[in-house]
């Protein structure tokens, strides 16, 4: 299988990929990313990526234009055909960063030409632990403020996934001020007396592309939901608790902290909103 990715305007083998030391995301962390999943080769929900890209390129103030990051949605095609990959499942990544230059801390000079990656991978989504559930611990939100902007910043996501990690567990689940945010590489919902609890959009959460989608369903089917702070406190009482994302589409939680969620196996409403879900993905591939 050919390995290509493009960067900076060429296709090139992944081996032969090379980004300067001075790139300001690796001095700085100066980027923004996305992950998009693709089915058969067609993108899934690819202009909800694009405009949330375009709203972190916009609110870190990347030289980057609309019309060049809506050019990514061809990249991402040609990449997809280029390695043979669409017949199955795969993740597609871009990134843009503020480009090369010397370390100083304010922008460089105008002109500086931002750096522009982007790679298609195969991908096997966790269907064999949606059947059991997966379990999760709680740890103090301890990131930044600006939780809602998908910059490649993410030491506090790596160590607190790395935490859940080293407990044996799926995911952390972080809780700022009493209240639960979001997992570290999720977003989380809660199920009491059948209605779907999950935090309100707020500077503090990334605006979860599959997050969104989710609320459409749920509307559609008519299952309550209410954008509302999950307090941690009220946890233990969850009749059910799931994660959603790119990469695990609606994944349920049966443990927590060591203790079982509701029944201690995944519940009917994450059930009927992964099946939705699946339904939506499928429609994007021409099924």
């Amino acid at each position: 299988m050919p390995d290509l990715v493009f960067l900076d305007g060429r296709y090139v083998p992944r081996r032969d990929a090379l980004v300067s030391i001075e790139d300001r995301a690796f001095l700085f962390g100066d980027g923004v990313y996305e992950v998009t999943r693709a089915v058969r080769g067609a993108l899934v929900e690819p202009e909800r990526h694009l405009r949330r890209l375009e709203r972190g390129l916009s609110a870190l103030a990347l030289p980057y234009s609309a019309a060049d990051a809506a050019g990514l949605i061809d990249v991402s095609y040609r990449l997809l055909a280029e390695c043979e990959l669409t017949g199955g499942e795969a993740l597609v990544y871009w990134q843009v960063t503020r480009g090369v230059a010397a370390r100083s801390h304010q922008f460089p000079a105008a002109g500086t030409t931002p750096t522009v990656y982007a790679s298609a991978s195969p991908f096997t989504p966790p269907h064999d632990r949606r059947g059991t559930g997966v379990s999760a611990i709680t740890l103090p939100d301890q990131r930044w403020a600006r939780c809602d902007l998908k910059t490649v910043n993410l030491l506090p996501n790596v160590l607190a996934k790395q935490a859940a990690v080293a407990a044996g567990a799926f995911e952390a689940i972080l809780v700022r001020d009493g209240a639960v945010t979001e997992g570290s590489t999720t977003n989380v919902w809660g199920v009491v007396d059948g209605v779907v609890w999950t935090a309100p959009r707020t500077n503090y959460i990334l605006p979860g592309v599959t997050r969104e989608v989710v609320l459409e369903l749920a509307r559609e089917r008519g299952v309550p939901v209410r954008e509302e702070p999950i307090f941690a406190a009220d946890l233990p009482r969850l009749d059910e608790i799931f994660l959603t994302g790119t990469t695990n589409d609606v994944m349920p939680v049966t443990t927590l902290d060591g203790a079982p969620v509701g029944t201690g196996r995944p519940g009917p409403v994450a059930a009927q909103l992964y099946a939705a879900l699946a339904e939506r993905i499928g429609m994007a591939r021409g099924d």
